[in-house]
């Protein structure tokens, strides 16, 4: 038989062995629910208990705003409160109130959409203290980063401190803030 030829027949042996063998390894913890996780682990587990049936991305440091709009989309006409209520597969925690804007300013908050308070919300529901999750506004010049700080009770709400940055046209804002959480996943504002 010829050299080359048994070379080959070999490399080709070789090439569907391994083409063959089975994936070992876990997902990385920022992969998406899907598989192992959905089967085995299918609840984000927020640090007050509440489970979450999807992190939009928040634990792995960004917050997907499509798949965001997408949940607050599925009970639009109605109350944003809404979107956290039970037999709907899309929770989403949010940041509600008109008062985003005075409490963190209004280079800041009178910017934020819908998306943008709910990635806030969602943030402050399953992010631990000192971790930071960044998303794109809505104009792709706009981006925020958020990072929870210390927790702290106030009139028997859990509360959280955290600093907010935009940044925009390479300008950024940093404003540090607080929210309590009312009920069901609904962030508000409040002066520290």
């Amino acid at each position: 038989m010829h050299p080359l030829k048994n070379l080959r027949t070999a490399a080709l042996a070789a090439m569907a062995a391994v083409i063959a063998l089975p994936a070992l390894a876990d997902p990385p913890s920022h992969a998406p629910a899907h598989g192992w996780r959905k089967k085995n682990d299918p609840y984000y587990v927020g640090y007050t208990g509440r489970q979450w049936s999807d992190d939009y991305g928040i634990r792995g440091g960004h917050c997907d705003r499509d798949r965001v709009g997408t949940a607050l989309g599925a009970v639009a006409g109605g109350a944003i409160g809404a979107a956290v209520s039970d037999g709907d597969d899309r929770l989403i925690a949010i940041l509600a109130g008109a008062t985003i804007g005075a409490v963190i300013g209004h280079e800041i908050g009178d910017r934020m959409d819908d998306r943008d308070r709910a990635c806030f919300g969602h943030s402050l529901e399953l992010l631990e203290d000192g971790r930071r999750v960044e998303w794109v506004g809505s104009t792709r010049d706009m981006v925020y980063a958020l990072t929870p700080d210390r927790r702290f009770e106030r009139d028997g709400q859990v509360c959280r401190h955290f600093t907010l940055v935009r940044t925009i046209d390479g300008r950024q804002v940093k404003k540090p803030g607080s929210a309590c959480r009312y009920g069901e996943g609904d962030w508000r504002m409040v002066k520290a």
